[in-house]
């Protein structure tokens, strides 16, 4: 079977009784992929709700009705690129620094080939040791971060690893390109006034939920899309950046948030950047019963496909 052909209706390919991503070839390795989804089952870096290391399961699941086609941008990413499911990381379940590493030494391996990961989380800790291994390949990335929550934290109940943290970590590292730095969405209450001010005196855009209220994103994709120029983008979008009406089956939720369509125009704004890697984190279906919440997130991840480096709408 080639791997850029789902299989057709509702027969779903299986590993570990559960089901592939939109419904794609399961594969053992990320050879002879241009892009791979991986699952990081994890809750152990979350504050408040836990829930979210079921949040690839149930992403699978809610993407068995995702056909082939944008019927709006007219593309197929699977006419373009070769894609299967690579399964779950195998995380240590009960400590979280050694998660960490587990996760950063399987994104060493998965990178040593040429392909873009698309992660499925799991609480946003993971971001950080994905961000070190693409660093590591790449050099420091433009960061497009969308989110209700700067994640900038220096400390969380003590600890300099949980999932307020991994973009003032990845900071610290260098695993960022300060001036390719973006991140929308961000809203709700904080602890001091300046909560929103360390991203920007780091130079980064903060671009807060109350700017674009009853907006259509294009006009400020045209201007990410500028900021981030030619050099290597990663993407990592919080599903709290929604508001809750439209995805509540999440830890952290925030009101006030992106619509769905919001969600979907800024990922159709990203086409044409050189994205390296993408995540789609905080799915927590114990406080959605009825699955919304895991389909928009496999939506959003369908449209990450879509604008992959590589992929070419039908003329």
């Amino acid at each position: 079977m080639a791997f850029n052909q789902p299989l057709g209706g509702n027969e779903m390919p299986r590993f570990g009784g559960l089901p592939t991503m939109m419904r794609l070839p399961y594969q053992t390795s990320p050879e002879g992929l241009d892009a791979c989804f991986v699952g990081i089952p994890m809750d152990i870096g979350t504050s408040h709700r836990s829930g979210t290391r079921f949040g690839p399961r149930q992403i699978r699941a809610e993407s068995a009705m995702i056909r082939p086609y944008n019927m709006w941008t007219k593309v197929s990413p699977f006419d373009s690129l070769q894609i299967a499911d690579i399964g779950d990381i195998a995380i240590d379940t009960f400590d979280l620094k050694q998660s960490v590493k587990i996760i950063e030494d399987a994104y060493d391996e998965i990178l040593q080939h040429d392909v873009i990961p698309l992660t499925l989380g799991g609480d946003h800790t993971l971001s950080y040791p994905v961000l070190k291994a693409i660093a590591k390949k790449h050099g420091p990335v433009g960061l497009i971060h969308v989110d209700a929550h700067a994640d900038i934290n220096d400390l969380m109940f003590g600890e300099k690893i949980a999932h307020g943290t991994p973009f003032r970590r990845s900071h610290e590292d260098m695993l960022l390109d300060p001036a390719r730095v973006c991140q929308i969405g961000l809203r709700a209450t904080g602890y001091e006034a300046g909560d929103f001010d360390w991203p920007r005196e780091q130079g980064w855009r903060v671009v807060q939920a109350e700017e674009i209220w009853y907006k259509s994103l294009a006009p400020l994709m045209k201007e990410v899309r500028e900021q981030m120029g030619n050099g290597p983008v990663y993407v990592t979008f919080d599903i709290d950046s929604f508001d809750p009406a439209y995805a509540p089956g999440t830890g952290t939720t925030e009101p006030g948030g992106l619509t769905s369509h919001q969600g979907i125009e800024l990922i159709r704004g990203l086409a044409g950047l050189n994205i390296v890697g993408c995540d789609l984190v905080e799915v927590s279906p114990p406080y959605d019963q009825t699955g919304a919440t895991a389909n928009l997130a496999a939506n959003i991840l369908f449209e990450m496909l879509c604008v992959l480096p590589g992929v070419k709408a039908r003329s």
